[in-house]
């Protein structure tokens, strides 16, 4: 006795249904049905894009072993569903069998460094060996990604630690590059300094002379029969009283002795004129 058996494939699946055991045909999405007991829907397939992640434990060039994290996309080809159907008893574990033959194969030939740099073009390497192989199984590779690259911990802090050493390096030859250019600018900052101190002084030297020079022309030629000798005592005499004055007001000067003579008055001018000079 045959009866009819209804039942519903959903958007972007496709049914498969079997008479007496042998493949009899496709059901696409909606409600359908089969004649029980001579036909059964077998199973269903999806269209959808499916994501399957697999850890790979392996080492590298330099004897590093780390974990390899990578995403591999699929999708079932509707022209070739009966072989994606068929042909595989379990697709995912043939993608993962593919995936660790890969990687194990191209990671032992880098170095640790090397193998974060080649993420790109180990990602590629897989892809093509799968989709050589899965395309004939009714799978389309749309995409794998490698999403983690994980050395030990011991490794990753060595790492780490080399590079803050480098970044230490790098900061104390900036800093004595800087330490450098201070000590340059200070000499130089020093050196313009003492040059302008000495221009300074040269010109106030010159211009002392130069108010001397017209303090002796103004006198000689104002005061009748003095003498370039007279002019020159009266200056040496004006400055010593200058000195005197400038001494004796100094906080620390408490008393001034000034040598004196009642004999004649060329003596008291010679012992100005000595003091003067000492």
């Amino acid at each position: 006795m045959c009866f009819p058996c209804c039942f519903i494939i959903q958007t972007a699946e496709v049914g498969v249904v079997e008479r007496f055991g042998l493949f009899s045909r496709l059901v696409q999405p909606g409600f359908n049905y089969t004649i029980c007991p001579m036909e059964q829907l077998v199973g269903k397939l999806s269209f959808r894009v499916q994501q399957l992640d697999v850890r790979v434990e392996t080492k590298t060039l330099d004897n590093v072993f780390l974990t390899a994290g990578v995403s591999v996309q699929y999708q079932v080809l509707r022209e070739k569903v009966f072989d994606a159907y068929y042909a595989l008893t379990n697709p995912t574990q043939q993608i993962t069998s593919h995936v660790f033959d890969v990687l194990r194969s191209e990671l032992p030939s880098l170095e640790l460094d090397a193998v974060f740099e080649a993420k790109e073009e180990l990602a590629l390497t897989v892809k093509n060996a799968l989709a050589e192989t899965m395309t004939n199984y009714g799978y389309q590779i749309v995409q794998v990604l490698i999403t983690d690259l994980d050395p030990d911990e011991r490794v990753k802090d060595a790492m780490n630690e080399i590079n803050s050493s480098k970044r230490m390096k790098y900061a104390a030859a900036e800093k004595a590059e800087g330490d450098k250019i201070l000590q340059v600018k200070a000499a130089e900052a020093e050196a313009e300094s003492k040059y302008l101190s000495g221009v300074g002084v040269s010109k106030q030297r010159k211009a002392i002379v130069d108010g001397l020079r017209s303090s002796i022309v103004d006198f000689s030629s104002n005061v009748q029969g003095a003498g370039t000798k007279d002019v020159m005592d009266l200056l040496l005499l004006t400055q010593y009283f200058d000195m005197i004055q400038n001494v004796g007001s100094a906080p620390h000067c408490k008393t001034t002795f000034v040598p004196s003579s009642s004999k004649e008055s060329t003596e008291m001018r010679n012992a100005l004129l000595q003091s003067a000079k000492e």
